[in-house]
């Protein structure tokens, strides 16, 4: 019972902390900020077939296969990747230096 009392105490110590504060302030406006760019993006795409279906089957040349809808699906791909890795370096870099100083300061 008494180590989920320390326990207890650890984590209101940490949840009190300034830097958590801001931690969790700042990476949720980020992830929520990443999130909303690519659900417009992606729901724009949507938009497209659901309004404008032969705007994607255009061919992009004379005599092409491929047609606008192909780069267009993989440009959405690529950005979520991208997305994903701009959070991922925020992260162990601005975010986990923040971590490991409530770390130390709760110690």
């Amino acid at each position: 019972m008494s180590n989920d009392t320390s326990n207890a105490k650890f984590v209101q110590r940490i949840k009190n902390h300034p830097q958590y504060q801001e931690l969790v302030s700042k990476r949720s406006r980020f992830a929520w900020t990443l999130s909303v760019i690519m659900l417009i993006i992606y729901y724009a795409f949507i938009l497209v077939i659901a309004f404008a279906p032969k705007s994607l089957g255009t061919k992009i040349a004379a005599g092409s296969v491929i047609s606008v809808g192909i780069p267009l699906g993989v440009f959405i791909i690529v950005v979520a990747f991208l997305l994903t890795g701009i959070y991922v370096r925020r992260a162990n870099g601005e975010f986990d230096e923040l971590t490991r100083k409530i770390k130390e300061d709760t110690k």
